[in-house]
This record gives structure tokens, sequence and C-alpha cells, in this order.
């Protein structure tokens, strides 16, 4: 079974920091960009932080100079590294990647969503 998994999250006061990661697991052949993103109560999903497979990186405004994206492309991992957290970071974190996988004998390529991994900052 084709599958991203978040985990990480957690309750942390503000200031402190938080490790995220997201492991692709079944018949993968490629991983193309893997993103964070995230959605807080009563907002839109937001796109967080993104890595190709280069490691060519993307941040957001607001989490510039705070959040660190990266990748292990043979672990098919990405971590998201957030430090100097603030309450505004309070949300549901999300990885995605658009993957090539093996369903049986046929190569099917399909954009994954983990299910979200629960990141609350206290001030």
């Amino acid at each position: 079974q084709v599958q991203l998994v978040e985990s990480g999250g957690g309750l942390v006061q503000a200031g402190e920091s938080l490790r995220l990661s997201c492991t692709a697991s079944g018949h993968i052949v490629s991983i193309s960009t893997m993103q964070w993103s995230r959605q807080a109560p009563g907002r839109l999903r937001e796109l967080v932080a993104s890595i190709t497979t280069d490691g060519n990186t993307f941040y957001a405004d607001s989490v510039k100079g705070r959040f660190t994206v990266s990748r292990d492309n043979a672990k098919m991992t990405t971590h998201l590294q957030m430090n100097s957290l603030k309450p505004e970071d309070t949300a549901v974190y999300y990885c995605n990647a658009p993957l090539s996988y093996f369903s049986g004998s046929s190569l099917r390529h399909r954009d994954y969503w983990g299910q979200g991994t629960q990141v609350t900052v206290s001030s």
C-alpha cells in the first residue's frame, strides 16, 4: 500500500522547536517535489515549504529563517525542522508529494497526502 505518513507533531511553548517527518512507503519508483502545508482552524491550507529532488527549497515568508526542509531520497523521507515556534504556527501540518509507483505490473503516478500531524504552540 502506497502512503505518506507524518510524525513528530505535539504541544510546545513559544520559542521551542519541533521536527516533523514524513515517510513514503510502498512500491515507489520515484518521488518528485515534497511539500509541507498547514491548515489552522478556520483558515485555508497554506504551503509552508517544499524541496525538489535536487534539494532546491522554497519557504513561505512567514517561516523563512525559522523552518528548514530537508529530504533523504534513499529513505523516501522529508523532514521539517521548526525552530522559534510561534502561537500562529499552530495548525495541522501535512506533507504531500507526486509519487510514481507500481500497482501490480502497472506504473502509476499520483499525488499523495499524509494524514496530517497536529502542532500546537502555546504562548
